[in-house]
Formats: structure tokens, sequence, C-alpha cells
């Protein structure tokens, strides 16, 4: 009866909950990492205090806040970038993706291999953003028209969403899908 006892059931939970934390906190930093950049560390500027109140949203610790928030200043680490790909999906629906990094060229090719591994590739810049507006309090994408999908095609695309969004580069994906 060996693994069949309490502590090994607890350990199991807690390492799922765990990493599925890290990866939220991850993501959090990021955005927050940017924010700081674009505000040159001022904490009172309304887009690091949107990020930051989206991480506390998600309980992220205080101290981890503010080490992304000397990063982005650019007391510590490299700068990031907020990147935007568009693509195109099952059944034709148009797909904006939110990401921030580092490395230009590595979310760039960590993007292309989800979407290739799909049947999809990288569209070129603005000819999948007409189907959106911008909304500039946020930075996310509206759709400005949908497309009705079949069931698979709406599977297909639920996959390969989750897919992107479980890259640590990617923050949003947004799509016109009904």
């Amino acid at each position: 009866m060996s693994g069949h006892n309490k502590w090994s059931k607890i350990k199991r939970q807690k390492g799922a909950t765990d990493a599925a934390k890290s990866k939220v906190f991850s993501k959090m930093a990021l955005l927050i990492s940017t924010a700081s950049r674009d505000a040159k560390g001022d904490v009172t500027s309304p887009s690091l205090r949107a990020a930051i109140e989206k991480a506390r949203e998600f309980n992220m610790p205080a101290d981890n806040i503010e080490r992304a928030v000397k990063k982005g200043a650019g007391e510590t680490g490299a700068a990031m970038e907020a990147i935007t790909y568009e693509s195109y999906g099952p059944g034709g629906t148009a797909l904006m993706i939110n990401a921030l990094t580092g490395s230009r060229n590595k979310a760039a090719q960590e993007v292309k291999f989800i979407l290739s591994k799909h049947g999809f590739e990288l569209a070129a810049q603005g000819s999948a953003a007409w189907a959106f507006t911008r909304n500039t309090t946020d930075n996310s994408w509206e759709p400005t028209m949908t497309v009705p999908l079949s069931d698979e095609d709406s599977e297909a695309l639920m996959k390969m969403i989750e897919e992107l969004e479980d890259n640590d580069e990617v923050q949003d994906v947004y799509t016109n899908a009904e």
C-alpha cells in the first residue's frame, strides 16, 4: 500500500497548486516590470498601479511586487518588452497575442512553434488587427466582428489558446470567435 497515505496526497495537491501559483506570479511580475519600466519606477502612475492591483488580486506577495517594480525601473536585471503578435486560427478566427519578454527572438520562436504545431503561422503586422479595437485603459483587444465556429474548430482553438497561455512569455490571447 505504498503511496496511499495522507502525506503523499497532500504533497501532490500542494505541488500542483504551487506550480499554478508560480505560473501566475511570473506573468504578473513580467506585467509589473513592464509597467514599471514605462513609468520609470513611479508607483503612482496609473498603469503601474493597475498592474500592482491585478497582482494583488492573485495574492502575489508584496516582496515579489517590490522586486518586479525595481527590476522594471532598471535597478536590477534586463528590461522587459511588450510585443503583440497576430495570427489566424481554426475557422478563420483572428488572434491577437500579447507577450512580455526580455528577448524578442525567443518569444517569437516560442509563439511560432506553438502555432505551427497546430498548423498555423504568424500573420503580418496589421493583418489581424483590423478585426479588433484596442482598449487603451487595460491594453486589451475587443473584437469588432465575430466569427462562428464549428464544434471541432472551437475545440482546436481552445487547445491552441491554452497552450499559448501556458507559455511564460505570453500574457493574453484575444480572439474574435463567437
